[in-house]
């Protein structure tokens, strides 16, 4: 038997070690080859079976990270989709079918058709690291687990827990995963062996759900779950806008968690998903994410000190995710009181991320409050995030600029100042680069890199490299008024500060664009980000011809900015906005939301055209991970393709008509 993905050798105990090890990769996926090749393995097995079967994976970096999304994303048609679904599902039935014990050992990660392996296999043995991620994130593609997820993982841990798990994608580690009952051992790594020995050589009865979890998968009972599953998942999302967990709860409360009972025609079914522009998009957007860590693997020196001045909200925050991902930082302000607040925030995002109190002081330890800025002189990166001030920003520029080391890198949190406006105070203005981080930083994933004129190209490589050594998405950008993600954002935001003038209630505006499908509405947004942020934001990126939303600047100068002071829009109670329950009443929420959205459209193209970012895909992915762009519609340049820029240039003259040329087409729609 030749296998090119699969390694089987059978011990003197005869047990049998089946390692998992894509020939033509660096991670564990599962190709129709590797599927295949499995298959005749379990074959092979079954008429010479040994006293058990472990399987395991022979790449450091995990176990199995599921379907090959490669070959998922060249498949032509539906059909070909549903061969790829019933490969993968005969597959592992073949191996929950083999008549002797079997046990998945996981390091690593461990998702989708990984963790839905492990679930055919009997038993299952975790590494008890940090490392270790064990989930079924299909829905976050836009489909349901289709090779037998959403079959036992119910029967295994109870239907709670595990529409849980399905609906929101999360991962679990391998502590996590024992204590819920997905995994029946939770060893360190150098104990794997004989974990799987003592199961394979004695096994012990296979892990059930308690009663109260398993009285769930009871027909009469089932119903009254999936009601309550459903019920919380349309607080969240629309089903027109993101099918798949409606069909994840279908699958499991009418078809026995089986895709391959579902009707072909029914809304649950994977070729109806296949062919919902939601999965499309979303895969399309998960290939970018893909694109977007390789611009961050360069051949660069790892970032072992990080000096951060400003520690405010930003900067504060930066510095406590950076030390949580192991690098030494230094925090300075201008006393230790405006420092604390920002310790504070790091002590509770590393209690929460952490959880072992070890591993929070040793993340504390690596976050040093500095305010006589000692870390200047030492850092392999200064870092300022003060205020948004270009001659502020000079004026300490001019300052460090002779304390830094020879090779460090000068960079700027600047969420809208050109770096050339502030090179004009330095020596060496190659080694300053733009580095945007995004508010929440612990939640937002886009960090913009920021070129300019007379940044370096190996400065601009190591930005890139530093982003992905802590865990973000770097975006290349050339430097220009807003870089890509404030320059999209502000016109949107500008817009429905100006419906709030008109009158239109801040609820609407905002429920207009939830409609639409952003996860959050402008006002709510504005308010959270801070009105003060967003005002100096649009000072820099103001047109002449463009209105100046008034109640903004009322709330800005009587100093009520959003969340941070307690009262913006909104009033804020206990870090929530106060909003009334009024309804949109006679107001057309699509065309609301096209006045608000259309703008950000036109600016996306302007920056396309410009080449701010190298390309449409790249734009669409910076202002999804940027902005929370409602994913479903995959970016502004692709909402473009989708609505048909002919439809959208239409509304952009009526709006021009009545609005006044800030809805006048960039040059750049003649390209789209």
């Amino acid at each position: 038997m030749e296998l090119k993905h699969w390694k089987l050798s059978v011990d003197s105990d005869n047990l049998a070690w089946l390692y998992f090890d894509r020939a033509d990769g660096t991670t564990n996926t599962f190709s129709s080859e590797a599927l295949r090749e499995l298959g005749q393995v379990c074959a092979h097995l079954t008429t010479m079976p040994p006293k058990g079967l472990a399987i395991l994976s022979a790449k450091d970096n995990g176990f199995a990270a599921g379907a090959d999304i490669d070959e998922f994303t060249r498949l032509k048609d539906a059909e070909e989709a549903w061969t790829f679904i019933k490969l993968g599902n005969e597959i592992f039935d073949q191996v929950a079918a083999l008549p002797f014990p079997t046990v998945a050992m996981i390091h690593g990660f461990c998702m989708g058709g990984g963790l839905e392996l492990s679930l055919a296999c009997r038993y299952r043995v975790a590494d008890d690291g940090a490392k270790t991620k064990l989930g079924l994130p299909e829905v976050m593609i836009g489909i349901v687990p289709g090779w037998g997820g959403a079959k036992r993982l119910p029967l295994l841990i109870g239907p709670a827990q595990a529409l849980d798990l399905m609906l929101t994608g999360r991962a679990i580690d391998g502590k996590r995963a024992k204590k819920m009952g997905v995994v029946d051992v939770a060893t360190p790594r150098r104990h794997f062996e004989n974990a799987a020995r003592m199961l394979l050589k004695a096994p012990p009865a296979v892990h059930r759900p308690k009663l109260m979890e398993a009285m769930t998968n009871w027909p009469g009972i089932r119903s009254v779950v999936a009601s309550q599953a459903a019920k919380k998942v349309a607080e969240r999302a629309r089903r027109d806008h993101y099918p798949a967990p409606y069909a994840i709860i279908e699958t499991w409360r009418d078809f026995g968690g089986d895709p391959r009972n579902v009707p072909r025609d029914h809304p649950a079914s994977m070729v109806s998903l296949f062919h919902h522009p939601t999965a499309r998009n979303l895969i399309r957007i998960f290939k970018l994410q893909d694109r977007m860590k390789a611009l961050g693997k360069a051949d660069a020196e790892p970032i072992r000190h990080l000096h951060v001045i400003g520690a405010g909200v930003m900067g504060g925050d930066i510095a406590a995710w950076a030390a949580l991902r192991g690098i030494t930082v230094t925090l300075q302000d201008l006393a230790p009181e405006r420092i604390a607040p920002a310790i504070k925030r790091a002590a509770e995002l590393y209690t929460k991320r952490l959880k072992l109190p070890h591993l929070v002081q040793a993340a504390m330890d690596r976050l040093i409050p500095d305010v006589a800025g000692h870390g200047v002189a030492k850092a392999d990166i200064v870092l300022e995030a003060i205020v948004e001030n270009a001659e502020v920003k000079r004026k300490l520029f001019a300052q460090i600029e002779p304390r830094m080391k020879e090779d460090a890198i000068l960079a700027s949190n600047t969420s809208s100042i050109p770096l050339q406006e502030l090179t004009s105070v330095l020596k060496r203005p190659e080694r300053l680069v733009g580095l945007h981080f995004f508010n929440p930083v612990a939640q937002m994933m886009l960090v913009e890199i920021v070129q300019g004129p007379q940044t370096a190209a190996s400065v601009m490589l190591a930005g890139q490299a530093f982003a992905k050594q802590i865990d973000k998405l770097p975006l290349p950008c050339k430097s220009a008024p807003g870089f890509l993600v404030n320059r999209v954002l502000s016109p949107y935001l500008a817009e429905a500060m100006l419906m709030v003038d008109e009158g239109i209630p801040p609820e609407t505006v905002d429920a207009a664009a939830k409609d639409f499908g952003m996860p959050m509405g402008p006002i709510e947004l504005a308010d959270m980000v801070g009105l003060d942020v967003g005002w100096a934001v649009g000072q820099e990126l103001a047109k002449p011809d463009n209105p100046i939303p008034q109640k903004l600047k009322q709330l800005v100068e009587a100093k009520k900015f959003g969340k941070k002071t307690g009262e913006g829009f909104y009033k804020w109670v206990k870090g929530k906005p106060q909003k009334s329950s009024t309804g949109p009443g006679t107001l057309d929420l699509k065309a609301l939301a096209d006045r608000m959205v259309i703008p950000a459209l036109n600016e996306a193209v302007a920056c396309v055209r410009e080449k701010i970012v190298a390309d449409a895909d790249l734009c669409d992915a910076g202002v999804i991970f940027g902005t929370g762009f409602a994913p479903h519609r995959g970016g502004p340049i692709n909402t473009i393709h989708a609505r048909g820029k002919s439809e959208l240039l239409a509304i952009m003259g009526e709006l021009k008509a009545k609005y006044g040329p800030r809805f006048t087409p960039d040059a750049g729609w003649e390209q789209i």
